[in-house]
């Protein structure tokens, strides 16, 4: 079948693709920027990819008219933009008029479960979704889902980081707020399994795991699956707004993000009870299961997808290849040499640079920059890296985003996502037997020019050492 997938560089995106692939169906995947997608993954796969971007319905002209289904997996709720209720609206109502002027028949849309008078902004905009897209000329099958179980997946990482990093949580009241989380596997067997079925045209199912829990009982079985003692006390003075502030704080969400969350955490998420898992002949993998299995691929660096890679900042919404332009005019930079004796293991530190690895000197420098960055509303340096040996373009690495990756031509190239008065990049480039490493800095008028003039007198050491040491 030749099917159009939307959101493909997003969590689900990335996880439910190789198994559209594996089924041999032909693929054609929208992205915003090609230079995100890593083709290098599919060599031998019906794959296509096309740049569309649903707030312009001009790009929309791209999909092709020959699909016979599309997957809906755009969302907006870790946006900076307020309005994103606005935004998932435009995006709906666009994606809509473009299919209906295609050959598809059906329509798989993953939402939010709906099961509560008082819905959140964020599942409200979710229902509206739902009704947007019924109301087109193709067939829609809606499956709704609550916290979704898998490394990479954000509720995964906001599980792991308040448990191994708080032995005690004074947490708010919503932690005991029932939910029935799901495992990202079982998530991909439904959105595969409904795929084509006529039966399940036009109908929307609530798709959860087997253990209906409260979050207070999630994050204790996450501790017992790593052998972690943890107490958790909640208390009923905290505001949505404290809330939001601490998860932002403690997990590596961004404030948005943590709004978004908490208010949607007020809400219970319990599925009502359908037909549709014994149709699809699907074994619902229990909490720890999900969790163990996450693990797994965690440390077998396995890791497919991740939340983290989601663009955060408005600059890289034009795209990559604007920023890989480094600009020279009205920029300050810092450029150092060193003589490379082992051009091989120098290059294997670049690649394994951030992250666990760290920045090869001063450390605790830069773990103070990424807790100042999210004071001021920043990424900071929790975001980490996905793998600890490889990069892609697209990808984040602690405060930075990869615009470019090429092993052969031994260059990295990072633009940075940290708060700035202004936009910086760092190269690390190999020539024979030489290292050079360039920071830029294009600053935003005077506050720009006077924070360039402060952190300066660092970058004499911080810079020249992490050169030696990456060069040594």
């Amino acid at each position: 079948m030749r099917i159009l997938l939307t959101g493909t560089t997003g969590y689900i995106g990335q996880s439910l693709l190789p198994a559209l692939l594996k089924e041999g169906h032909e693929v054609i995947c929208c992205v915003r920027d090609k230079n995100r997608f890593d083709l290098s993954k599919f060599p031998d796969a019906k794959l296509e990819v096309i740049e569309v971007n649903f707030l312009d319905r001009a790009t929309l002209e791209a999909i092709p008219e020959d699909i016979e289904a599309a997957y809906y997996l755009i969302h907006s709720m870790a946006t900076q933009n307020q309005d994103f209720q606005k935004l998932e609206e435009t995006t709906a109502l666009n994606f809509k008029d473009r299919i209906q002027h295609t050959k598809a028949r059906q329509v798989i849309y993953l939402s939010g479960i709906i099961n509560d008078q008082q819905l959140s902004r964020h599942l409200q905009s979710r229902k509206h979704v739902e009704e947007i897209l019924a109301s087109g000329t193709f067939h829609l099958t809606t499956l709704r889902a609550g916290i979704i179980l898998g490394s990479g997946s954000a509720s995964f990482e906001i599980m792991r980081d308040l448990v191994e990093k708080l032995p005690i949580m004074i947490a708010p009241k919503w932690l005991n707020t029932r939910s029935q989380p799901i495992a990202i596997r079982n998530v991909i067997e439904y959105l595969v399994g409904v795929l084509g079925r006529e039966e399940v045209y036009d109908q929307s199912y609530d798709i959860g795991g087997p253990d209906i829990m409260t979050y207070k009982e999630m994050l204790l079985g996450f501790a017992r699956v790593r052998n972690l003692k943890r107490k958790i006390i909640t208390v009923p003075v905290m505001t949505p707004k404290l809330s939001s502030y601490w998860l932002y704080f403690v997990t590596s969400v961004s404030y948005p993000l943590a709004s978004n969350l908490v208010k949607s955490m007020s809400v219970e998420v319990v599925c009502k009870k359908n037909n549709l898992q014994q149709l699809l002949n699907i074994t619902l993998l229990p909490f720890e299961t999900a969790i163990r299995l996450a693990f797994d691929k965690i440390q077998n660096e396995g890791v497919i997808a991740s939340w983290k890679d989601a663009l955060s900042t408005r600059v890289l919404h034009g795209g990559i290849p604007k920023l890989l332009n480094v600009p020279t005019f009205g920029c300050f930079k810092d450029t150092r040499q060193a003589e490379v004796k082992d051009v091989d293991k120098t290059l294997q530190k670049i690649w394994a640079i951030g992250g666990d690895t760290g920045w090869y000197y001063a450390d605790w420098l830069w773990e103070i920059r990424g807790f100042l960055d999210k004071l001021v509303g920043g990424v900071g340096l929790r975001r980490g890296r996905k793998n600890s040996t490889k990069i892609h373009a697209g990808e984040s690495l602690d405060f930075w985003r990869v615009l470019y990756a090429n092993k052969e031509e031994k260059v990295l190239l990072l633009y940075a996502e940290m708060k700035l008065p202004g936009e910086a990049w760092l190269e690390f480039k190999i020539t024979d037997h030489t290292l050079t490493q360039t920071a830029t800095f294009r600053p935003l008028g005077v506050w720009g020019r006077l924070y360039w003039y402060a952190v300066f007198p660092f970058h004499g050491f911080i810079f020249s050492n992490m050169l030696k040491r990456i060069a040594s």
